[in-house]
């Protein structure tokens, strides 16, 4: 009899890209740790836009080690980390780069136009009086029918500004870096979540 297929072994082969969500961090918001929780935060309003080239998470940290005199007590001691999500956004507006830039307010507008009334959104980049000062919930969700979903949350901010290069070979690319905040009592950085199927 055959064995039945396990969601998210050891044996899994994680691949492809994923999709970014992003809602305002608020009490009423939270952060997403569930799978209920999940499915309803990844929905189209919160999608930020399409990715190019994948994403990417990535935790460092620094530790100092003491030691005794004679190298016959050691211990490793962590005094700081770091948590960085990095992705390629290939599909954006001035709405969406309001989600990356603190210091950026974004308005719509309308004015007439040799006669016809005309909108168009306005954003204002740079200046302290433009900062926000808020911080995001962000959910990269990683689709995969047969070996589970995965999904990476973090609280925290674009701390990479944002550079645009408008090409007539190449679509213009946003490349931010949202570095992550402690988001409970335990210092948490990263929530990752693994969809594993029905429970027996």
């Amino acid at each position: 009899m055959p064995t039945a297929h396990v969601k998210r072994s050891k044996e899994n082969i994680t691949l492809g890209s994923a999709h970014v969500y992003l809602s305002a961090y608020t009490e009423e918001v939270g952060i997403p740790k569930t799978l209920a929780g999940l499915n309803s935060f990844c929905n189209s309003t919160n999608l930020m836009g399409h990715i190019k080239g994948g994403a990417s998470l990535e935790y460092t940290q620094e530790t100092t080690e003491e030691s005794d005199d004679f190298g016959t007590v050691r211990k490793v001691i962590t005094t700081k980390e770091n948590a960085v999500v990095k992705f390629g956004l290939i599909t954006w507006n001035t709405e969406t780069l309001k989600n990356l830039i603190d210091r950026c307010t974004v308005t719509e507008e309308t004015e007439t136009v040799q006669g016809a009334e005309k909108k168009y959104r306005l954003a204002k980049i740079g200046g302290v009086g433009n900062a926000q000062g808020g911080y995001y919930v962000l959910v990269l969700k990683h689709e995969d029918k047969t070996d589970g979903n995965v999904y990476v949350v973090i609280v925290g901010r674009n701390t990479a500004g944002a550079s645009l290069k408008f090409a007539n070979d190449a679509g213009t690319q946003v490349e931010p870096e949202f570095t992550a905040i402690p988001s409970d009592e335990d210092g948490t950085l990263i929530y990752m979540i693994e969809d594993l199927g029905a429970a027996a």
